[in-house]
């Protein structure tokens, strides 16, 4: 295994499946087990190898639309007329609880509920203001 690719795998360790380096805040609200979740992503989430690292699968997904937003880098502002393209990810409680320590909830980025084009509500994270 070359070195950077030992670099990128321990790196991913680290921020993802480690127990250090993110404790949730006080004050989240708790995740009941045993339920499915629907998650908007538009970012690095949308790649396979991403999810499989984050969540420990690639899942299943399907195109979706957020409306009322535009992507800038790796978030979403309010945007009238204005739509980021992105997919809707299934997890378990398990999962989604994987996701918001990847998105460091509460203190990187927010989850919010949010309508999509369709109609349905999804999971989706946006940066929290400084």
């Amino acid at each position: 295994m070359g070195t950077a690719l030992l670099v990128v795998v321990v790196s991913l360790w680290l921020t993802l499946l480690s127990p250090f380096g993110y404790t949730p805040p006080e004050g989240l609200p708790p995740i009941p087990d045993g339920e499915t979740h629907e998650v908007f992503v538009y970012g690095t989430l949308r790649h396979p190898i991403v999810r499989r690292v984050v969540i420990g699968r690639r899942g299943d997904v399907r195109p979706a639309i957020l409306v009322g937003f535009r992507r800038r880098w790796l978030n979403i502002e309010p945007a009238s007329g204005g739509h980021v393209g992105g997919m809707i990810l299934k997890v378990s409680s398990e999962e989604l609880r994987r996701l918001d320590r990847y998105e460091r909830l509460g203190i990187r980025y927010e989850r919010v509920r949010r309508e999509l084009r369709d109609g349905s509500n999804a999971w989706v994270y946006r940066r929290m203001s400084p």
